[in-house]
């Protein structure tokens, strides 16, 4: 940590005159000596003259951050950034070492599924969601008639990603964009979703202040990155501007409904039913890629979980969270228009499932192996690596169980005679350890 004081005036200097060696944008100049090198480094205009009598301390670290910021610039003018926006978008940001933390730091420990939908869909989320349903009636039937989507999908999603607004974020969106851009793991997926971010800024939507999210970028109600804002948001509120951010979520809900009815959402059908598999079901026929149609998962024996026939939904496929233990899915076509908004399976389920019980269907009925222990990221390392080593890739050693990884683990288990459903836990890495 440097400071600066009245002792320190030498070094205060020397560190402008580095600053000051620095580009800025078109048609700006550099800050007087005598102006506050903190306030140079952060923000390429002059400024007020500040009480240097204070002691303002200055993270080693933000002298590189002001000069990513000034390197920054050209590539920002390229794609279009004003000048103007820029210096608007920058004025007093700074390194956010609590951004950094949050990416490098995230827990080695994960929740089982139904931990994850024990929390997501519980019965306060229930209560609250249908309490948003009455309140809102107007503004989900015009948005449900307008794009296709069902209103209780929009609200599952309010309610997953900012529990109905409730906890929209407040970190200062280019602040934290721009630390990810600098100094995070996926450096130029964050520049180009900060590129996007003054664009928003330079369309009018927000005002840099107002410009406010999580710690990794998402903004608003439900959480949109810049780039599917500038792609998906819409005003229904005809007011001249898509805002996502204030209290009023009407913009927020139409552009989520936009955003699901884009990717391919159809209205009238379900993203997943609850199913009973028959006796001696061949699991391999289970995952998101063997898709069939109704009739020939029926001809199968697969039956809705009352013992009904599955209604014509078009094709589906055969999902098992939790292996042939658990509940069993069959998945349509809504399923990827959610999982377009986010990837996660877990996530996925969570926004159909309340969904569902805001629309007064019941919760799952089949049990859960509650049982089993979540694996740790290294354990799922572990598990990825001896896979890979016995012949089954999963095309990468990430610590995350995807769809790569369970096709392994259907591989393997079928090749030593074992029930292949792809499912990853500790009897599973003990196995593969030869225990």
């Amino acid at each position: 940590m440097i400071r600066y004081s009245e002792q320190g005036s030498h070094m205060r200097r020397a560190l402008f005159a580095l600053l000051t060696c620095l580009a800025l944008p078109m048609g700006l100049q550099p800050l007087p000596a005598s102006e506050s090198l903190l306030q140079a480094a952060a923000w390429p205009r002059p400024m007020p003259r500040p009480d240097l009598s204070a002691r303002v301390p200055l993270a080693v670290s933000n002298l590189g951050f002001q000069r990513w910021i000034q390197e920054f610039w050209p590539r920002a003018q390229s794609q279009g950034v004003r000048a103007q926006t820029f210096n608007a978008g920058f004025a007093g940001v700074q390194y956010n070492a609590d951004v950094i933390s949050n990416d490098r730091n995230q827990s080695e420990f994960s929740k089982q599924i139904w931990e994850y939908l024990d929390g997501a869909v519980s019965a306060g989320r229930i209560k609250t969601g249908q309490a948003m349903l009455r309140k809102y009636p107007t503004l989900l039937n015009r948005i449900e008639q307008r794009y296709g989507v069902e209103k209780e999908v929009v609200v599952a999603i309010w309610g997953l990603e900012s529990s109905y607004g409730g906890y929209r974020g407040n970190t200062p969106t280019i602040g934290a964009l721009a630390t990810l851009a600098y100094d995070g793991r996926r450096g130029a997926f964050f520049e180009s979703e900060l590129v996007q971010a003054l664009k928003i800024l330079q369309a009018g939507d927000v005002s840099p202040r107002g410009m406010r999210g999580s710690w990794a970028g998402a903004m608003g109600h439900t959480q949109f990155m810049p780039s599917s804002f500038l792609k998906y948001a819409v005003d229904i509120t005809g007011d001249g501007r898509r805002d996502i951010w204030s209290d009023d979520p009407s913009d927020a809900l139409a552009s989520t409904a936009n955003y699901l009815a884009r990717h391919g959402w159809k209205k009238g059908k379900p993203w997943a039913v609850e199913v009973r598999l028959p006796k001696g079901f061949d699991f391999a026929q289970s995952g998101p890629e063997t898709q069939k149609n109704v009739a020939a998962w029926h001809r199968m024996g697969v039956r809705l979980v009352s013992g009904q026939p599955v209604p014509k939904y078009g094709r589906g496929a055969i999902l098992l969270p939790a292996g042939a233990r658990g509940p069993a899915f069959m998945i349509f076509a809504n399923f990827e228009a959610i999982k377009a908004y986010n990837s996660s399976t877990a996530y996925v389920m969570a926004v159909g499932h309340l969904s569902d019980r805001l629309a007064g269907r019941p919760a799952i009925q089949a049990s859960w192996p509650r049982g089993d222990r979540a694996l740790r990221s290294s354990e799922k390392r572990e598990l990825q690596e001896r896979l890979t080593a016995a012949g089954f890739s999963t095309n990468g050693i990430d610590g995350k169980v995807g769809p790569d990884t369970i096709k392994a683990i259907k591989r393997w288990q079928s090749a030593r005679g074992l029930l292949p459903d792809g499912y990853a836990n500790t009897a599973l890495l003990q196995r593969l350890r030869g225990g």
